[in-house]
């Protein structure tokens, strides 16, 4: 069954909007609230709800009564599609929303999830598995899991792996689809914004705040960011790859590289990188339907054994690697001065995204002239990459709420 099965039909749904809006110029919001201008949100359907106790009791058997504490509404979850620019072409994303039943006014979080290759792994596909992270719309938040350019709609694009500037517009997008739908369906949005996301998400949430405080986003007030173990030095990153003997995620250079290629357009082959056969064969591994850990079956953990001998000598040194140096740095978010507050979090003990990569871009965010009040570094005391996730959104969920 089709998760993006039109809810409406395209004109049952966009007389809709033209009726809603027409309803609303003739007085019918009693509130006074302006009718926001449907421009991002495509299309949404209604999955499914969850009342209050069922995800408390889910909070409670997973281990998680800090979590359960939070819970204060049942929610609605959405799976909805909107528009976004994808190298300068329109195209159709997609993501989850969960809405708390109140009839308060509420502030947005939007949760940016790590890193995935496989296309029935995307939020929007995998429901059962995200329901349990939607559950912190019932703390009082409008909740927004993107699936990401590269799944669910836009399955047929190979998704932007560490490209901070089309992740960001992507994730600011899907915000404003979320608030247009809240209005049709009589949600009520404070205009408060909060931003969170683990791993790749770490990074997206980064640079997603780095991009609203740059380039403004009408109609949101952008409070906090709770960025958690991103690699958002991508030098840093190279530079402890090509230090290790054994890396034990060999796919994360590979998706990178070929994030690079297909969206900077290089017509560099990947055996400039790669030693073959990988060269050859890691394009096909990409389509979406293996995981991580099924290509990492199929690349060489040992380090020299993986990368070119050349590249991994020469990076720093050699023009032809000239390009993916300049990818790395136009794409990196620690060199910048954020203004609104942010927590950065960090398992102490993750070698997988290092937990030095967030210790010196925390420095290097001071350095450049942030506030240490503003920008804050929380370490997650002998966590992995892996068990640092649930002390992060237990942690991060008190404060956001002090901030609410």
């Amino acid at each position: 069954m089709k998760l993006f099965r039109s809810f409406y039909s395209y004109s049952t749904f966009t007389v809709f909007t033209l009726l809603t809006l027409f309803l609303s110029s003739c007085g019918g919001d009693d509130d006074g609230e302006i009718a926001p201008e449907i421009v991002k949100l495509e299309d949404s359907e209604t999955l499914f709800s969850r009342s209050k106790e069922e995800m408390v009791t889910l909070a409670n058997i997973a281990g998680y009564p800090e979590l359960a504490a939070y819970l204060n509404y049942d929610i609605n979850i959405y799976t909805i599609t909107y528009k976004t620019d994808y190298l300068g072409q329109e195209i159709i994303a997609s993501g989850l929303v969960a809405f708390p039943e109140t009839g308060e006014s509420v502030p947005m979080m939007s949760f940016q999830h790590g890193t995935m290759v496989k296309h029935s792994d995307a939020p929007t596909v995998d429901t059962q598995t995200y329901t349990f992270l939607a559950s912190v719309a019932s703390a009082g938040y409008i909740f927004l899991i993107p699936d990401f350019i590269g799944f669910g709609s836009s399955s047929d694009i190979l998704h932007p792996y560490y490209r901070a500037d089309i992740t960001a517009s992507s994730i600011t997008d899907m915000m404003i689809a979320a608030k247009e739908l809240a209005y049709l369906e009589g949600y009520k949005f404070n205009g408060k914004a909060f931003l969170s996301g683990y791993s790749e998400g770490g990074f997206a949430t980064m640079a997603t705040h780095k991009a609203i405080e740059e380039d403004g986003l009408e109609g949101f007030e952008l409070v906090a960011s709770a960025p958690a173990a991103g690699g958002y030095d991508l030098k840093g990153m190279q530079e402890y790859f090509f230090a290790q003997e054994v890396y034990h995620q060999p796919y994360y250079m590979a998706y990178v590289a070929l994030s690079f290629k297909s969206t900077y357009g290089w017509n560099q082959p990947l055996s400039d990188f790669f030693q073959e056969p990988y060269a050859t064969e890691i394009p096909g591994y990409f389509d979406g339907t293996m995981s991580g850990g099924s290509i990492n079956n199929k690349l060489d953990t040992v380090v020299a054994d993986f990368i070119a001998p050349d590249f991994l000598n020469n990076v720093d040194t050699d023009p032809k690697y000239a390009d993916i140096r300049a990818a790395f740095e136009e794409n990196s978010v620690d060199n910048w001065v954020p203004q609104n507050k942010m927590f950065m979090y960090h398992g102490t003990a993750d070698v997988t995204v290092p937990y030095q990569n967030s210790v010196d871009t925390y420095e290097n965010l001071i350095l450049a002239g942030a506030s240490s009040t503003t920008v804050e570094f929380i370490a997650i005391e002998g966590a992995d990459h892996g068990s640092g996730f649930f002390p992060y959104l237990q942690d991060v969920l008190g404060r956001f709420e002090a901030l609410k």
